[in-house]
């Protein structure tokens, strides 16, 4: 009988805080044969045969008003940002060292691609026909992608189209791609739970994946400077420069937009959260829009935190 891995078991995988803080994986651990075992022939077969659960979306946010809008605002910017992603891993796939860093980086950039498609569909399923979709792609995609993802997009394809450098590519999508959007991902499956199950396990799903992304990555960097310590200055500096990046975009905007609506329609629809604690001892109706982006930014430097210095960059935590 063949064990399943902790990470791919839907019952037993951690969250993505807990995983990306503990997870240590190589891509020697994580070859073709692992993802196609593991991934594609347990984890994902175990959504297609329905032993996991997906009761769909609720009327709460199939009908129009501020929760739909909430919904469709985040899958929208999740499905750009896991696009780019996928495109953008093409360049590591292009450029990777050696067997096992081509098929980690080969099964990350499918993965990429199939969050891509998954978070337009739950745009289907909770009431937006094809034409709307499109529309609402290209509006955030002129809005909230041009004023975030593109920059960022811009200052990745510097590292890996430009330069060719392949472990400065593997540091740039694990800690300003996967290490900010994750732990954001992590308070969207608690969030959505009681309101959009159907949309939690989406969100339960791709942060699966994206443990296993920012534990992988780590270890190639971590590889890399204990074998090369003289390239951590440069390192460094692109990590350095990136998270600068980052805070000089308006991301903060942009989430206090999706929060306020996500605040108007919990109001509406309190009822059918109750008591739902989306942490211990919190329940959700009871948290504010500044709670729970100070809780999303809290993660987001913990995790970025633990996965440079797990890499031999704690300089760049100062």
């Amino acid at each position: 009988m063949t064990i399943t891995p902790v990470e791919a078991d839907w019952d037993h995988a951690p969250s993505v805080l807990e995983g990306a803080r503990t997870l240590e994986l190589t891509t020697a651990d994580c070859n073709l044969p692992y993802w196609l075992q593991h991934v594609a022939g347990t984890m994902l077969r175990r959504l297609s045969d329905g032993s996991v659960p997906d009761v769909g979306p609720t009327e709460a946010v199939r009908t129009p008003g501020p929760l739909r809008d909430a919904i469709v605002d985040e899958f929208t910017f999740r499905h750009l940002a896991e696009e780019k992603a996928a495109r953008a891993l093409s360049f590591l796939v292009f450029h990777a060292p050696g067997t096992d860093d081509l098929e980690f980086f080969a099964t990350q950039l499918v993965d990429e691609a199939r969050h891509a498609r998954i978070f337009r569909e739950h745009l289907l399923r909770v009431g937006l026909d094809t034409a709307q979709i499109e529309a609402e792609v290209a509006r955030t995609a002129a809005t909230t992608a041009a004023a975030v993802l593109d920059p960022l997009e811009e200052f990745g394809l510097q590292v890996l189209r430009d330069q060719g450098d392949f472990y400065g590519g593997v540091l740039v999508l694990t800690v300003l791609v996967e290490g900010v959007l994750a732990p954001a991902a992590e308070l969207s499956e608690r969030k959505w739970r009681p309101l959009d199950p159907a949309a939690a396990l989406v969100e339960r799903g791709a942060n699966m994946d994206e443990i296993r992304h920012l534990a992988v990555g780590s270890s190639v960097v971590r590889r890399y400077l204990t074998d090369h310590p003289e390239q951590r200055p440069r390192l460094l500096e692109i990590v350095t420069e990136g998270r600068r990046l980052w805070e000089e975009l308006p991301m903060q905007e942009v989430l206090f937009r999706r929060e306020s609506l996500f605040q108007e329609g919990m109001a509406e629809h309190a009822a059918l959260i109750g008591d739902y604690e989306i942490w211990p001892g919190r329940r959700l109706v009871d948290t504010g829009i500044q709670e729970r982006m100070e809780a999303a930014a809290r993660w987001s430097q913990e995790t970025q935190d633990t996965r440079l210095a797990h890499m031999l960059l704690s300089d760049a935590t100062r």
